[in-house]
């Protein structure tokens, strides 16, 4: 079966009350509009098509990566005359699936479980029941055989039908012969004078041609975006979602409500432990026996084996060998690499920097630009000064250096095997091995010196 999904995403959404087109408002960090469109792209012989209207150019610029056709809508005339500016494309052959550039949380599931219904005898409709159905379609039924008649819109509803709970959630798959036929005989004598798509379905009955429905598993799938609200709640029950699948992985979360995940992971290992208010972005690899801290957000990062993360810390497109510990307080900056049972302390910034096994940068350190050796043991107030200005220079620390509190390393310059630093310099040239080097003049006490007095005013 060749599928052909017209993802509808013209709408201006002016109750978000936002310059921003609605479709590229985000849940989890990525626009409505992708969020659909990853979804659609899991369809086995499948071409996507997306109707973009109002902001059109900032959607297309924005989600460049996006393989599908752009048909644009320039004036927004309803859903039905949104897929009528895709009728060049669609060939009678092709099953069209109608999806929504708000409605971010539709399943996989509920798209097959829906065209599995769609055939040359069948139009296969997306339907749900809500305890409040104010605002949406009315699925009207044959009281007596309970056959789908039609879809009658809030505003045109009579009072009755106004009673009705199963609403129409406007996702539907159906031939393409069928709907070529039908979006051209649509009118807009209605409330709203606006061409609706849903009016396909009564002539689909008209036609003989039946109208089978399914439901999603759960109803916040089919929700849609309107407002900020909406969008918050969706943020909500997408990441409950997300902590469901990270403790069914074997992660323990102390608290899921309190825990994000706005990107995806290559691996994940056993009897990982995430403490509160952590933020997974990115791609991300964590090994076993992992501990991450409160507060700790963590980008497209590799976290090996045995690593603890101490409450919050920043790691950033970073790499963290096997039983190191990092924080509190720490970043680990892009380019960052650390190997086995290294130690980053709190109030400690590496950026670009090789870290090699058993070194330790404990507190209120900047190492950036650097490779440093095994066995190094940085003190307090350290700064690679790596930067003048201009341009950028490497700091090298090599095997077993010791380098004492408040010292500046001024690069390019090696510090060399087993060297020693004094505490309080400041190195301009390059340093021998085994050596103590250290830049400090002569310590004096000036007998008559007097601390200064506040004058009275």
């Amino acid at each position: 079966m060749t599928v052909k999904t017209i993802i509808l995403a013209a709408g201006q959404g002016t109750r978000m009350r936002s310059a921003l087109p609605k479709v590229l408002h985000k849940v989890a960090n990525r626009s409505l509009l992708q969020h659909v469109y990853d979804t659609s792209k899991q369809i086995d012989n499948n071409e996507i098509i997306i109707i973009y209207g109002h902001g059109g150019e900032l959607v297309k610029q924005t989600l460049s990566e996006i393989d599908a056709q752009w048909v644009e809508q320039q004036e927004q005339l309803g859903t039905g005359h949104a897929v009528l500016q895709a009728d060049s494309l669609i060939e009678n052959e092709d099953t069209l699936l109608i999806l929504y550039g708000d409605v971010p949380l539709l399943s996989k599931q509920s798209i097959d479980g829906l065209l599995a219904n769609v055939s040359t005898q069948s139009v296969a409709l997306l339907t749900v029941n809500l305890e409040n159905p104010t605002g949406y379609g009315r699925i009207v039924r044959d009281d007596t055989t309970d056959r789908v008649l039609k879809i009658v819109e809030q505003k045109d509803a009579t009072k009755k039908q106004q009673g009705i709970n199963e609403v129409n959630t406007g996702i539907l798959a159906v031939k393409g012969e069928q709907l070529k036929l039908w979006i051209h005989r649509l009118d807009n004598s209605n409330a709203q004078q606006e061409f609706y798509l849903t009016d396909v379905i009564e002539m689909a009955v008209n036609d003989g041609i039946a109208i089978k429905t399914s439901q999603p598993e759960f109803i916040d799938e089919v929700l849609g975006v309107n407002d900020r609200k909406q969008l918050s709640h969706l943020e909500r029950v997408y990441q409950s979602l997300q902590a469901d699948k990270l403790m069914e992985l074997g992660v323990s979360l102390l608290d899921p409500a309190r825990v994000d995940c706005r990107g995806s992971f290559t691996a994940l290992g056993q009897d990982i432990s995430v403490d509160i208010n952590v933020i997974f972005e990115g791609n991300n690899s964590i090994g076993n026996n992992v501990k991450i801290g409160a507060n700790t957000i963590l980008n497209n990062s590799v976290i090996a084996d045995n690593v603890e993360i101490l409450a919050n810390c920043i790691i950033d497109n970073a790499i963290v060998g096997a039983g190191s510990r990092i924080g509190p307080f720490a970043r680990l900056r892009p380019q960052a690499e650390l190997a086995e049972q290294v130690h980053i302390g709190n109030f400690v910034e590496v950026k670009k920097a090789t870290v090699a096994k058993g070194s330790k940068i404990n507190h209120l350190s900047y190492i950036g630009d650097a490779t440093i050796g095994s066995k190094v043991n940085i003190g307090a107030g350290t700064i690679t000064c790596n930067y003048d200005g201009v341009n950028k220079f490497r700091t090298v620390i090599e095997d077993g250096a010791f380098i004492g509190s408040d010292t500046q390393l001024i690069a390019p310059v090696t510090v060399g095997k087993n060297a020693t630093i004094g505490a309080g310099s400041t190195i301009t040239k390059s340093t021998p091995d085994e050596k103590l080097t250290l830049t400090r003049s002569k310590q004096i006490t000036i007998q008559n010196w007097q601390r200064p007095v506040k004058k009275e005013q």
